[in-house]
């Protein structure tokens, strides 16, 4: 009696048994599949094979979210080959690249709707809290997002489910921020955008310094217990060169500011802008060829910085300097001007010399 023969182990004896020419799905292959069966720990798909396809373990981890907002049984994808043949047979697939795109829908869907979402606290930085979003997303919450009983201790939002909004969604930077306060502090977010709409380009608004910053002041404005935060940006501070201003200014001081600009919920003031621009009546002040006395504000290796009055400097070009002159900074020099440029705010000197070196232009 013959031996009883052997089944078709693989899918290479298979289509030697069948003599068909059967296309072996290769790892990478990007396939048509539809959805079979949906269970917690797996997922199957009909390939038109003689195997099914299936997603489990740390695969539908990353995809569970895609899963269940967006596939239902008989739903068609594509999905990637991550390995044609395991151990029971089966074809490995993965949908990294659909639930990818798919997510970025889902957050751009709900920041037109304004729908919540839930996140859960990942870690603290500096300005706020990192969150794990749906679909396996990095998100941030910054601090001026978070109620006001939540910004002294965030470190204590870590590990806990937090109820927010989507307020921005950027694909190309990978960059997904949500706020709290636009779930918790409905009411009072309202006040402040009504406040917001009140206030103009150009008004002159009492603000109080909260903070002082390397780069600004972050100062509030309050109307009727009502607070709006703000920056004044150190290039607004004064006309003059500002380097340092911990020596100008402190947390709790009330000062005059001119609103600049609104971004967003935030308002941008200068106080420079509150004084005249010096630099409005250089060319009058400053003609070709008049001479002149300023203090040497810095040196660097294309020449001497002279600073002719609060926020007017000039420039003595290296080319201009001879050779073995050397000055310090804090140094009153007479000069000469040169040239004049308003619209850049440029103004060339040259050195008022007792002798004229040889070479000297």
């Amino acid at each position: 009696m013959a031996g009883k023969k052997k089944s078709p182990q693989t899918m290479a004896e298979l289509m030697a048994k069948e003599g068909k020419n059967i296309k072996i799905l290769k790892k990478g292959d990007l396939v048509e599949a539809t959805v079979t069966q949906i269970s917690p720990k797996r997922v199957y798909f009909d390939l038109g094979a003689k195997t099914e396809g299936v997603i489990f373990g740390k695969e539908l981890e990353r995809v569970r979210d895609f899963i269940r907002y967006f596939l239902k049984v008989g739903d068609k994808v594509e999905a990637v080959v991550g390995n044609p043949e395991d151990a029971r047979g089966q074809i490995l697939l993965n949908l990294n690249n659909q639930a990818r795109e798919a997510a970025w829908r889902f957050y751009e869907e709900k920041l037109k709707t304004g729908e919540e979402i839930e996140v859960v606290g990942k870690g603290q930085n500096q300005g706020g809290l990192l969150v794990d979003a749906p679909f396996s997303l990095a998100g941030f919450i910054p601090e001026s997002c978070l109620r006001s009983s939540w910004k002294k201790k965030v470190d204590e939002l870590v590990g806990k489910r937090i109820k927010v909004k989507v307020i921005e969604v950027d694909k190309e930077k990978n960059r997904l921020v949500f706020s709290e306060r636009a779930v918790s502090e409905k009411e009072q977010i309202a006040k402040e955008r009504k406040l917001l709409r009140k206030i103009k380009k150009g008004d002159v608004l009492t603000v109080e310094i909260k903070k002082v910053a390397p780069y600004g002041l972050f100062v509030n404005v309050e109307e009727n217990g009502v607070v709006l935060e703000g920056l004044v940006h150190i290039s607004e501070v004064s006309w003059d060169k500002v380097d340092n201003l911990t020596s100008l200014y402190r947390a709790g001081e009330k000062i005059k500011a001119m609103v600049l600009s609104k971004q967003g919920d935030r308002l941008q003031f200068s106080l420079k802008q509150l004084k005249p621009d010096p630099w409005q009546k250089v060319a009058k002040k400053y003609t070709k060829g008049k001479q002149v006395k300023g203090t040497v504000s810095r040196i660097t290796s294309y020449g001497w910085l002279v600073n002719l009055e609060a926020g007017v400097e000039g420039l003595v070009h290296i080319s201009k300097i001879p050779a073995g002159k050397e000055v310090k900074v804090g140094e009153k020099i007479d000069c000469f001007v040169e040239t004049v440029d308003v619209k850049n705010r440029r103004i060339s000197l040259t050195l008022v010399l007792k002798e004229k070196p040889v070479g000297y232009k």
